[in-house]
């Protein structure tokens, strides 16, 4: 069969994305290439976390993203495409009916995923083989709704679980005290029962973080907790205008990076952590990767 592409569409909080990628199905040893990445920043998790559903604007955006979404698919000749959407989505009381509407205009089918089958995605892009089996790992996602927690022990996924804490939420003051208290009861349970965590950070948040704290030597993944407690101070003494200028950030970044760094310092801070991994992978890259084993049938 030779090379084939493979498309995920991940509907966030904050951003949609279309990433597609193509792999060698007769190669020995098939790896993913990287062919397209998209993102368009819909933000849906400001009407949802305020009023409880998606507007109408922010609906006909969406429809008409994913219906040019299908169209580069076209183009591509994508033999298989999986189309997600997590926090903002299942928070919105009109999700499904939203959902139901795309289908029936584009064939276009979006799943709204869980919070636990979120986590098992992410997870899904096997970056545990990239580490070592003796120590044990956090796996933190932080996104514009939610933020996933995959505990990973020699090697194996023992939980996940998913926090109704997110970028967007923060700037929009919508997390509760519950829910910050679930988070670190968890942390304290987890950092007890499995000494020495180490975070792997995802999300698009936590990479910009690494690239302007500092300057990575080629296949170091290691960013301190202390550089990322540094640099997010730095960007707090900025305006938002000022972030985007010094930094070059989208406006649609610029406003939510500290709240993640506050994400990540806080769990750092419960588990004794003094370094993130960031690998460059996301929820994205997991969907590819489940549509390839799924196929093989491994």
């Amino acid at each position: 069969m030779g090379k084939v592409n493979y498309a995920a569409i991940d509907i966030g909080s904050n951003a949609a994305r279309l990433l597609i990628k193509s792999i060698d199905e007769e190669a020995e040893a098939p790896f993913f290439t990287k062919e397209q990445l998209v993102r368009v920043p819909l933000r849906l998790g400001e009407d949802s976390f305020s009023t409880g559903s998606i507007s109408p604007e922010k609906g006909k955006q969406l429809l008409r993203l994913i219906k040019a979404y299908r169209q580069l698919m076209k183009i591509y000749d994508v033999k298989e495409y999986r189309a997600c959407a997590t926090s903002a989505m299942r928070d919105a009381e009109n999700g499904e009916e939203l959902v139901k509407s795309i289908y029936k205009k584009t064939g276009i089918r979006i799943e709204i995923i869980n919070g636990e089958e979120e986590a098992r995605l992410i997870y899904d892009n096997h970056v545990e083989e990239l580490l070592d089996k003796d120590a044990n790992y956090i796996y933190v996602d932080v996104g514009g709704g939610s933020t996933e927690i995959s505990l990973i022990n020699e090697g194996k996924l023992k939980n996940s679980r998913s926090y109704n804490i997110g970028t967007v939420r923060l700037l929009k003051g919508s997390v509760t005290q519950y829910t910050r208290s679930r988070l670190r009861r968890d942390l304290s349970q987890f950092a007890q029962l499995y000494p020495g965590l180490r975070i792997i950070g995802s999300g698009g948040n936590i990479n910009k973080l690494f690239r302007i704290a500092m300057t990575p030597a080629k296949n170091n993944i290691e960013f301190p907790v202390e550089k990322l407690q540094a640099v997010n101070e730095q960007l707090k003494a900025l305006s938002t205008e000022e972030r985007m200028a010094k930094y070059k950030l989208r406006p649609d970044r610029a406003d939510v990076i500290t709240h993640a760094a506050d994400i990540f310092l806080e769990i750092a801070g419960h588990t004794g952590a003094q370094t993130i991994l960031v690998p460059t992978i996301g929820l994205s890259d997991g969907i590819i990767d489940s549509l390839f084993v799924k196929g093989r049938g491994d």
